[in-house]
């Protein structure tokens, strides 16, 4: 590995958040130098890849790892018929193409990018400890190290509530475009998805993080049902999984010694607490992120502040419905399981989700 620079910015992290992040401050005039654990972009994919049109606008050439569209949700409340939520527009992704993608517009922005480095440590004055050996310090540090995110601990600021997933890749017999959401209160803190892309689909549950043990049979179980049903096929393709943060929005700036701090991504909690969708909110808040740390660089000192109300106004409305949707259905899931009806209050297609 060649030796590192001594940046403006270093950039924790080489998701959808970071590679937009880094790529916004590079165009600015930023030096700027990130780091990533993992030994290549978005592997191993740890998503359900399902993202809304709407990101299309952030992410110019989007459609490149495009492999189906999705055009409505199908949801499965117990063994009941499902509803269809017909207007749910978005995309099945690629998500390794996709963090490539990001990944190579930051590269060409000027970025100085290092996979397979991970952050072992971080003090109070902001030097950071690499997986080498190395110790640096910047400017401005950007944490978008996901949900479990070292930046984040070391000014305070954590994902104490997670849903653990499971998620494997299977044979789709019949071609659809919808999303199929699982609801049951034999999942608690979570549901099972089928997500569709061409020939074969995500299958895949989510349980609240207590519940980690009873992921595996659960998800079994859902499989062996579609395979009886002639949805999917009996193979498996490959498993995955992880961690969500689903506690709603944290603090998302601070400070090391001299230095400025910014979260972005599942570092700063912006993934749903009701669906687990983040790659949205990542991408948004990767590209705030770096505009806000060339602003600092730049001496502006309203930015720090600015970016915090910016996240705000974005999605602490929506994050706050959802965090009190996820309060009511656990409680229902600790108070004897929820009914048919808590699970459908709790879940966005129904418009009791989103009554007072």
């Amino acid at each position: 590995m060649s030796k590192f620079s001594q940046p403006d910015i270093i950039v924790v992290g080489l998701g959808p958040a970071g590679a937009c992040a880094a790529r916004k401050a590079a165009e600015a005039g930023c030096t700027v130098m990130a780091i990533e654990k993992k030994a290549a972009a978005g592997t191993p994919v740890q998503c359900a890849e399902f993202v809304p049109s709407m990101v299309g606008v952030e992410v110019a050439g989007l459609s490149d790892t495009c492999r189906q569209a999705i055009d409505s949700m199908m949801t499965f409340v117990e063994h009941d018929a499902p509803d269809r939520m017909a207007n749910f527009p978005g995309q099945m992704i690629d998500r390794q193409a996709f963090d490539s993608q990001l990944v190579q517009i930051a590269i060409d922005a000027g970025v100085e990018c290092h996979f397979g480095v991970s952050l072992k440590s971080v003090s109070k004055a902001g030097e950071m400890t690499l997986s080498d050996g190395r110790i640096l310090k910047a400017e401005i540090i950007i944490g978008v190290d996901g949900p479990k995110s070292r930046i984040g601990a070391a000014i305070g600021q954590i994902n104490h509530e997670l849903v653990e997933t499971r998620q494997i890749s299977v044979p789709l017999l019949h071609p659809q475009s919808a999303t199929d959401i699982f609801l049951s209160a034999d999942i608690e803190g979570g549901y099972g998805w089928l997500f569709p892309k061409g020939d074969t689909a995500n299958l895949g549950l989510g349980v609240d993080a207590g519940q980690k043990h009873r992921l595996k049979p659960l998800l079994d179980n859902l499989h062996e049902d579609l395979v009886r049903q002639g949805r999917v096929g009996n193979e498996i393709f490959y498993h995955t999984g992880g961690a969500i943060p689903v506690g709603g929005m944290l603090e998302c700036t601070g400070r090391l010694g001299d230095g400025a701090v910014l979260l972005a991504g599942d570092a700063a909690g912006l993934t749903n607490p009701v669906t687990g969708a983040g790659i949205n909110a990542a991408v948004i808040s990767g590209h705030y992120a770096g505009t806000c740390a060339a602003a600092l660089k730049g001496g502006d000192g309203d930015a720090l502040e600015d970016y915090q109300e910016d996240l705000e106004d974005l999605f602490k409305p929506g994050l706050d419905r959802a965090c009190k949707r996820r309060q009511q259905i656990l409680n229902a899931f600790r108070n004897g399981g929820p009914s048919r009806e808590e699970l459908r209050t709790n879940w966005i297609a129904y418009p009791e989700y989103w009554a007072a």
